[in-house]
């Protein structure tokens, strides 16, 4: 990592120190809060009583978009019981039996908590709301060999606001990159 950081020295203004990742966050940030979420949905022309059904079209892109990219690579799709299981541990065996050194090693999901949205009932004034909530939705976790970056993977939520996290192991990150 040290070589990295000095291959970059310019484009580089801090460092945290940690264990064995990089690890970047994103989110669509107008979705991150109530009232972006309020607007989003007011432009997409979308009730607050048809949020579910407009998730889901949407999850159903994803999900069907990440099925897609496996099936065409011809590489696996495994859904997992329990957000606990060691998907690293399960992406290294998988590219390692299948000898897989650049592109798409696998596509492991699971249901795990997330911040999402709920739709609620405001008894008190008979109104339907939308608030944020901690809940669980279905994660995709596309494994990859980077040609520069080496063994990394995206997860995706894939439910409003749709978070994503790419991290790359620090193992695998070659000192020329």
């Amino acid at each position: 990592m040290d070589q990295f950081v000095a291959n970059h020295a310019e484009h580089v203004i801090g460092t945290l120190s940690g264990f064995d990742r990089l690890v970047f966050r994103g989110t669509l940030r107008v979705l991150a809060h109530r009232w972006g979420m309020l607007s989003y949905l007011s432009y997409a022309r979308v009730l607050l009583k048809d949020f579910g059904k407009h998730a889901n079209a949407l999850t159903r892109q994803l999900t069907d978009a990440s099925s897609a990219l496996a099936k065409r690579l011809g590489r696996p799709e495994q859904y997992l019981q329990s957000a606990a299981t060691n998907k690293e541990e399960i992406a290294r065996q998988i590219a390692a039996a299948d000898h897989i050194e650049r592109g798409l090693i696998c596509i492991l999901s699971a249901v795990e908590p997330c911040m999402s949205y709920d739709i609620v009932r405001d008894g008190a004034n008979k109104r339907i709301e939308i608030e944020p909530r901690w809940r669980k939705c279905k994660f995709l976790y596309h494994y990859q060999m980077h040609p520069r970056f080496g063994f990394m993977h995206a997860r995706i939520q894939t439910w409003f606001p749709f978070a994503i996290q790419i991290c790359i192991m620090s193992d695998s990150i070659s000192p020329t990159c």
